[in-house]
Order: structure tokens, then C-alpha cells, then sequence
């Protein structure tokens, strides 16, 4: 039922009671551990919020009553359920300002920012932003960009790179860790994105700022183990 009426039909108040009747305590002490915000989360597996938004269909009304709940599996789903083709990107860059953790900044990339028409010309905006999870969504943004767009062009790597460089420098952990991750996917793109990720990687090494070095160092444990497999589109890391 990937319809509008589809989630015309259903309200935001049905879709909450039924993450709550399949939230878990078990669950949600394991995502707390994670980083998850304790007091927003009820512990409901994404596999369970994704089978939920299979079922309701795309509706922006419905994703922006969602959100406002404030808790993070129905956050979760809004992500899902907000339609990509008409959400302006201003809205999405917006939810944003609401977001606590890791995990719901990386699923509103991959499952939202990532469909929607310009999502490219954010990147560079966030990068530069001070907020932790705004910043993050800049490298994370790029790292799915980077897996899953297929005709990305070179001067567009050549930006991600930039960035990447520009902002190793970073020294919260849950910032520096997505430029490492972004780092990796762009070098796993082929073997000359490799190349060249492994150059900004090791300059980074080079550099004399603990979190630069620890980025550096973090993708180049892929980076050099990286190589091309006959049937892969990507490079695979190839572990000793």
C-alpha cells in the first residue's frame, strides 16, 4: 500500500500504538547503549518500523504528525513515510534541528535526503554547520551518495574529497567518524577514487591534529585493503 490514501487511512495515533505494542525493554536498553536518547526511545527494531511503513504508503501530513511525537521510532518512520517526490528540501534540512543521535541522522539520509531532487547542494551547507548531528549528516549524506549513485561524476568526488580533507578536523566522535565513513565509500568507489582517497588519507596521517590522524588512520585500514573483484560494481576490502 505504498498509496497517499493508503496513509490517509490510517492516523498517527494508530501507527504510535502500534510501535508501542511492539517495542521491547530488552530492545530499548540495547539501543540506549548504542547512543539511542533514552528518554525518546520506546525499543522497536527498524525492521519492525519498516514492515509498519510498508503498510501505510507516503504522506507528508502524516510524517509531520509523526515527527512531532517526538519519539525516536516514530521519527524512525517518518522517514519512511514522507514522500521524497514533494517534500520541499528546505522542510527536510529542517528536521534536522530535531535530530539526537547517530542512527536517526544516517536513516534520514539513506531513506530520504538521498531521494530527494538537490539533495548535492546541502552537503557543502551542512559540512559547515556547528550543530553535531547536522555536520554528521553532511559526511553520512555523501558516504550513501557516493555508494549508491552510480553516475556520480568526478568533479563531484573531487568536491567530497575537498570536504572530507577540509573537515577532518572535527573532534566529536560521532562527527569524525562519518568522515572516515564517507573517506571509505568514496575510495571503494574504483580503483582511481581509491587512489585518491588514499592520498587524502595519509595526508591526514601526516597532519599534526589528533582527530585528522585518527580519521586518516581509521580509512586507511579499508582503503589499503581495497581491490576490484571481477562481478562487484565496487571494490571489495579484502581481509588477510
Amino acid at each position: 500500500m505504498h498509496t497517499a490514501d493508503a496513509a490517509e487511512r490510517v492516523t498517527s495515533r494508530e501507527l504510535l500504538a502500534m510501535l508501542r505494542a511492539e517495542a521491547s525493554e530488552r530492545h530499548r536498553l540495547s539501543v540506549v547503549r548504542l547512543g539511542i536518547p533514552e528518554a525518546d526511545s520506546i525499543g522497536v527494531p527498524i525492521p519492525v518500523i519498516r514492515r509498519i511503513a510498508k503498510g501505510v504508503g507516503r504522506s507528508n501530513p502524516l510524517a509531520r504528525e509523526l515527527w512531532a511525537t517526538g519519539v525516536h521510532e516514530a521519527r524512525l518512520l517518518a522517514a519512511l513515510v514522507f514522500d521524497p517526490a514533494t517534500l520541499a528540501l528546505d522542510e527536510a534540512s529542517g528536521l534536522l534541528v530535531d535530530v539526537r543521535s547517530w542512527d536517526l541522522c544516517d536513516h534520514l539520509c539513506n531513506s530520504l535526503f538521498l531521494r530527494i531532487e538537490g539533495y548535492g547542494s546541502r552537503i557543502p551547507v551542512w559540512a559547515a554547520a556547528e550543530p553535531t548531528y547536522t555536520k554528521r549528516a553532511a559526511f553520512a549524506l555523501m558516504a550513501s551518495a557516493t555508494t549508491h549513485e552510480r553516475a556520480l561524476s568526478e568533479e563531484t568526488v573531487g568536491v567530497y574529497l575537498d570536504l572530507i580533507e577540509r573537515h577532518a578536523g572535527d573532534p566529536r566522535l560521532h562527527v569524525k567518524k562519518a568522515v572516515s565513513w564517507a573517506l571509505r565509500e568514496v575510495g571503494q568507489r574504483d580503483l582511481v577514487s581509491r587512489d585518491r582517497a588514499v592520498e587524502v588519507a595519509q595526508r591526514l596521517v601526516a597532519a599534526a591534529e589528533p582527530p585528522r590522524v585518527w580519521v586518516g588512520r581509521d580509512a586507511l585500514r579499508d582503503l589499503e585493503r581495497m581491490r576490484f573483484v571481477e562481478g562487484k560494481r565496487r571494490l571489495v576490502v579484502v581481509r588477510d
